[in-house]
C-alpha cells in the first residue's frame, strides 16, 4: 500500500510539472553564469522588460522580437544566464556559423535560436563612447572578454550577424573575479568602447572566455548611436568613487585624463581618456605617477608596465592613430592604494 501511494503521488507531481511545461509558466532559471547587462543583450533585455508579465498581450505589438523569442523558447529568457558553448578552445569562428553568432551556433539544443532573428530589436542609445558592462553571477571570472561592434554599414534590422560585420573594439586578458567590481549577487567587469564618426543602428557582440573551464558566452546587443557624440545608454557608466577626473595633461601632440571607477580593500579601477591635439597622431603613451607603488593587475585597449609608483601605457593596434581633436580610452584594474596620480601623454 506504502508503494502504490508513493507511486500515485508521483504520478501527480508529474503531471504537475507537465501541466506548468504545457502553460508556459517560468521555468526555473540557470543557477548562475551571467550576461552582458549594459547594453542589454537581446535575451536579457527581453527578460527584464518581460519577465514579470511575460503572458501580456501588448508585447506583440510594443516589443514583436522579443514576442517571437517568448513564443519560440521562453527558456531563453527564463536562462538570460546561460547561453554559452563548451569546449571550443578558442576556435570561436569554426564553432559559430555565421548568420548564427547571437544563438551561439544554436547551442542548448536551439533553445536561443530566436536570438538571430532579424528585424527591430530594442535597442539601447549609446553615443561613440560608452561602456559595456558584464555581469558574473557565479564568480566563474575570465580568461579574456572580447567586445566587438558591428561595422558601418550593417544594419541587424535587415541582416544577420556574420563574423565579417565585426571589429574587436575592446578586450580584457585574464582577470579572477576577485578583481571584478562586487555588485550585488555578484561581480561585474566594465570596458569601455571609444569609437568616432558613428551614427545609426548598430550591434555589439561579447565574447566571455570564463576561467572555471573550457566555457565561452556570446552576447550580442543591439545599440543606436542616433546623431550623438556622448556616452550614453539604459544604464549609464559607473559613477567615480572619489574625485572624478584629473585635469587633462598635455605632453607632446595628445592630452591625458584619469577617471578613478571604482576602489576596494588594496585594490582599484581606473579609465583613462586619450585625447589628439590639433594634428592626427599615430600612437601615444602615457604615464601615471601615484603616490604610492602600484601593481597593475590588468589593463585593457592599452599595453601596460609598472615600476614603483609609474605605470606607463602605451595604445593598442586598434586605437593608437587618433584624428585631431579624436579620443579613446583604456582602463586597468591595479593594487595599491588608490591616490589621482599625475597624468602625462607623448604622441608618436
Amino acid at each position: 500500500m506504502r508503494k502504490r501511494s508513493r507511486l500515485l503521488v508521483s504520478a501527480v507531481v508529474g503531471a504537475l510539472v507537465a501541466a506548468i511545461a504545457f502553460v508556459g509558466l517560468p521555468a526555473t532559471p540557470a543557477s548562475a553564469h551571467g550576461n552582458v547587462i549594459s547594453p542589454a543583450s537581446r535575451n536579457y533585455g527581453c527578460f527584464t522588460r518581460w519577465g514579470d508579465r511575460f503572458q501580456d498581450p501588448a508585447m506583440a505589438t510594443e516589443d514583436p522580437m522579443c514576442y517571437q523569442a517568448w513564443q519560440a523558447d521562453p527558456n531563453a529568457m527564463w536562462n538570460w544566464n546561460g547561453l554559452y558553448r563548451e569546449q571550443v578552445a578558442g576556435n570561436h569562428q569554426a564553432a559559430i556559423p555565421d548568420g548564427e553568432l547571437c544563438s551561439a551556433g544554436h547551442t542548448q539544443s536551439g533553445r536561443y535560436n530566436a536570438m538571430d532573428t532579424i528585424g527591430d530589436w530594442k535597442a539601447t542609445t549609446v553615443g561613440n563612447s560608452f561602456t559595456v558592462q558584464l555581469f558574473d553571477q557565479a564568480l566563474h571570472g575570465a580568461d579574456y572578454v572580447w567586445v566587438y561592434v558591428s561595422n558601418p554599414g550593417f544594419n541587424p534590422r535587415t541582416q544577420a550577424l556574420k563574423w565579417s560585420d565585426l571589429t574587436r573594439v575592446a578586450e580584457v586578458g585574464k582577470t579572477p573575479a576577485s578583481q571584478w567590481i562586487p555588485v550585488d549577487g555578484g561581480v561585474r567587469i566594465d570596458l569601455p568602447v571609444a569609437l568616432s564618426g558613428r551614427t545609426g543602428r548598430a550591434m555589439v557582440y561579447t565574447i566571455w572566455q570564463a576561467s572555471h573551464m573550457d566555457q565561452s558566452y556570446y552576447f550580442c546587443s543591439d545599440i543606436d548611436f542616433g546623431g550623438s557624440t556622448n556616452g550614453g545608454g539604459t544604464t549609464p557608466p559607473p559613477t567615480p568613487t572619489t574625485s572624478p577626473t584629473t585635469p587633462p595633461a598635455s605632453g607632446g601632440a595628445c592630452s591625458a585624463a584619469y577617471s578613478l571607477t571604482g576602489q576596494w580593500q588594496g585594490g582599484f579601477q581606473g579609465d583613462v581618456k586619450v585625447t589628439a591635439g590639433a594634428a592626427a597622431i599615430k600612437g601615444w603613451t602615457v604615464r601615471l605617477t601615484f603616490s604610492g607603488a602600484v601593481t597593475v593587475t590588468q589593463s585593457w585597449n592599452a599595453t601596460t608596465t609598472a615600476s614603483g609608483t609609474t605605470v606607463t601605457a602605451s595604445n593598442a593596434s586598434y586605437n593608437g592613430a587618433l584624428a585631431a581633436a579624436g579620443s579613446t580610452t583604456f582602463g586597468l584594474i591595479g593594487t595599491g592604494t588608490a591616490s589621482t596620480p599625475t597624468v602625462t601623454c607623448t604622441a608618436t
